[in-house]
């Protein structure tokens, strides 16, 4: 969480604006105290994005996915055996 006084709020809004499209919550304060007034937080959660495939409507990563590697393929993944 973000905490910015009223003149640090104004000074920086624009990046204050990228923080919360980001995803993260400004707390505004005031005074010397700087006791909390406002708090600026995303409208939308913020969603991260998929990569490639899995945005593919139905794609289902099968189980064996999932299981280690039988042990030549892990030599030749690992540069031995070749």
């Amino acid at each position: 969480m973000i905490t910015a006084s009223i003149f640090e709020a104004k000074t920086n809004l624009s990046q204050l604006v990228k923080d919360v499209q980001r995803g993260e919550v400004v707390t505004i304060t005031s005074g010397r105290s700087r006791t909390p007034v406002a708090r600026l937080e995303p409208i939308k959660p913020v969603t991260k994005k998929r990569l490639g495939a899995l945005e593919t409507p139905g794609f289902v990563l099968p189980v064996e996915f999932f299981e280690p590697l039988p042990e030549e393929e892990l030599r030749l993944w690992n540069g031995d055996g070749e």
